[in-house]
């Protein structure tokens, strides 16, 4: 749960921002932890619908998020200290959003804030996996290691969304040509041949019968259609941004049989990455699959490792707890992970796992791409072919009853 704060540093200086904890209680440990001097503190109002288009407009493009994150990564690993990162970090951005954003981490960090919990007030610009990785590294004190991992993984990330981008910029201008042309044919030329077509007499097809009713609908009731699409979008994106909401397409991530696979992997790399920092910063088992769960940034993955996190408290090995949820959790992850507990290079064999599912995810990706754009121009051939169907066949009829 978040909560909104105002505080006094012990130099006077008022702080407001947000922390995020179980309770009340939890949330006011936190803050004073840090040397703060609480003047208010109360639960943070939900995001309202509107706060979507608010959240777009001033959104971060992920190639900037990109190079601050590798910025960062390359400073850290110079050996310069966190406050003297972010300041430089603040003249080298560009984006104006990410440059404020930065000015208000780099003030939250010298006033006795975590980085995290700083970047947090960010949502809009960092995600929920991002500020993490990065909790969990302050955790371990490899703030460094994790910041090179979200460089590696968000240059990766901006590759394949160039990669699809690129792929489907040509299907989709078709596609969008194909609809505006539709459109016109159903609700403007249809309507002007639906008295032709009734003087005739002749039994129309069933394709040309569904585009004149259509077409009439559309052409009388256009506005409240546009209106009730509007209202249901609306109503739809604000669900999906509520706990349930996100639940919801968690669990469709999982299921849905052509990216259920794709999502799997990704979850699983995610998380035997995390894992493997954690372990080798000295973090015990069962505390890094939960700080893991969190770090994955899947609600049902979450839970799951959870549970795991329990099992191993209550003396099973993690290869046993996680072989239990093999529906998530594919074999190769608990075999690998009982090699490295017999071992004891536990945190080594989920730098593989890791490492091994990235690849996984790359592929699947690359066969994506290469079959969205074949699969497109089948379905606006399709597409073409019934609206040319339900044009020429009754023309057709027409002119053989003369």
């Amino acid at each position: 749960m978040k909560y909104r704060y105002n505080s006094r540093t012990q130099g006077g200086e008022l702080q407001t921002g947000f922390v995020e904890a179980v309770n009340r209680e939890a949330a006011s440990n936190i803050l004073v932890g840090h040397e703060l001097f609480l003047l208010s503190l109360e639960e943070a109002e939900g995001k309202k619908w509107y706060d979507f288009f608010i959240d777009f407009v001033n959104r971060v493009k992920p190639t900037d998020l990109m190079v601050f994150t590798r910025q960062f990564a390359t400073l850290l690993d110079a050996k310069i200290s966190l406050a003297d990162s972010l300041k430089n970090l603040y003249k080298q951005t560009r984006n104006t959003i990410l440059k404020e954003a930065i000015s208000e981490i780099s003030s939250d960090v010298d006033s006795g804030l975590s980085l995290s919990q700083s970047m947090d007030r960010h949502s809009n610009i960092f995600s929920d996996f991002f500020i993490s990785m990065v909790r969990s590294a302050e955790v371990t004190g490899r703030l460094e290691e994790s910041i090179g991992f979200m460089a590696d993984y968000l240059e990766k990330e901006v590759g394949l969304l160039s990669r699809v981008r690129n792929a489907l910029i040509y299907p989709i201008v078709v596609l969008v040509l194909f609809f505006i042309v539709a459109g016109i044919m159903i609700g403007v030329v249809f309507p002007q041949l639906a008295p032709i077509f009734a003087e005739s007499g002749s039994q129309l097809p069933f394709v040309t019968k569904i585009l004149l009713t259509s077409g009439t609908f559309i052409s009388n009731w256009w506005f409240s259609i546009l209106l009730i699409i509007l209202v249901f979008a609306v109503m739809i994106i604000d669900y999906l941004r509520t706990s349930e909401g996100k639940a919801v397409l968690d669990d469709l991530r999982v299921r849905l049989p052509i990216i259920r696979g794709l999502y799997k992997k990704l979850y699983v790399a995610r998380f035997a990455e995390s894992a493997s920092v954690l372990l080798k910063g000295g973090i015990p088992v069962a505390q890094t699959l939960e700080i893991s769960g969190h770090a994955i940034g899947s609600i049902i993955y979450r839970e799951l490792l959870h549970e795991v996190a329990e099992s191993v408290r209550g003396g099973q090995l993690m290869s046993q707890a996680i072989a239990e949820h093999e529906d998530f959790f594919p074999p190769l992850v608990h075999q690998m992970i009982s090699v490295g507990e017999s071992t004891g290079k536990l945190e080594e064999l989920l730098a593989r796992i890791s490492s091994f599912y990235t690849r996984e995810v790359d592929d699947s990706v690359s066969n994506l791409v290469e079959l969205i754009q074949p699969a497109l121009m089948v379905v606006i051939g399709v597409l073409v072919g019934i609206l040319f169907a339900a044009v020429l066949l009754p023309i057709y009829q027409l002119s053989q009853s003369f």
